[in-house]
């Protein structure tokens, strides 16, 4: 029990700082929803997918906004490390008698609790486009934004880990996730793709992350998910994906000598 006090420290710093700057509360949710209003509405006339009977495009793009709204706050989550490094906490916590993955362990569920918060307001609004959502659904899509957020966050650590400027934290960022997120499907579907971003689309881990959280949105009417990936197999590559992300952080902050 002693090994697990840091991480809950570690855990509700990192709750407590983010929800006292408010421009990272608006940025990493009114961002992602400005995004869907324009592009979603934007291309909505223009752009059919291939989901379900009657799905438009404003509709096929809103569990890619939620992906999104994840994925911004695990970028504004982990941007922290590289912040206590140049202030100097990082230094007086890897002092600690305390394993390092216990470090990291605290900050993967800080930014994983505020992205699932942030991401099940967001859901909230399935009902305005036509989603119904049982309680079984509810649950299943906060589990997958759990993972997911879990993943993505551990993700942003083992760059945050190695970084030591905001500024190149924020270049590689935005040069790995966000291609990650358009390869997902979140933003267009596998299916009519040219076939170099097709392949790209299957091995990119988060393709069945987002085709987790459409099968779980959709759990009572699953012909209107479209054509992704099943269930079962979704889960399993995105727990697979959570645990070698979270490991990878644990080895960089292991290999860490600030």
């Amino acid at each position: 029990m002693t090994v697990f006090l840091p991480v809950r420290a570690l855990w509700w710093r990192e709750v407590v700082r983010f929800v006292r700057q408010r421009s990272r509360v608006t940025g990493a949710f009114a961002q992602p929803l400005v995004f869907w209003l324009l592009l979603g509405g934007g291309l909505n006339a223009s752009f059919r997918p291939a989901g379900g009977e009657g799905t438009n495009y404003i509709e096929y793009f809103y569990p890619g906004t939620i992906v999104l709204v994840l994925l911004f706050t695990a970028i504004f989550a982990t941007i922290s490390t590289v912040e206590d490094r140049r202030e100097g906490f990082l230094q007086g916590v890897l002092v600690a008698p305390i394993p390092r993955w216990t470090i990291v362990l605290g900050q993967a569920l800080g930014g994983t609790t505020l992205a699932v918060v942030q991401g099940a307001l967001f859901l909230m609004l399935a009902p305005l486009l036509g989603i119904p959502l049982s309680v079984g659904a509810v649950v299943a899509s906060l589990v997958v934004m759990l993972i997911v957020s879990l993943s993505l966050t551990s993700l942003g650590l083992i760059i945050a880990w190695r970084m030591d400027s905001t500024q190149g934290f924020h270049a590689i960022m935005n040069l790995v996730l966000l291609p990650i997120w358009f390869l997902s499907g979140a933003f267009f579907p596998a299916s009519g793709a040219p076939a170099p971003l097709s392949w790209l689309m299957v091995i990119n881990p988060l393709t069945y992350g987002m085709a987790a959280l459409r099968r779980c949105l959709y759990l009572a009417h699953p012909a209107a998910a479209g054509p992704v990936p099943a269930l079962l197999p979704s889960l399993v590559i995105t727990v697979v994906f959570c645990a070698a992300a979270f490991a990878g952080a644990a080895r960089s902050a292991t290999r860490s000598t600030v």
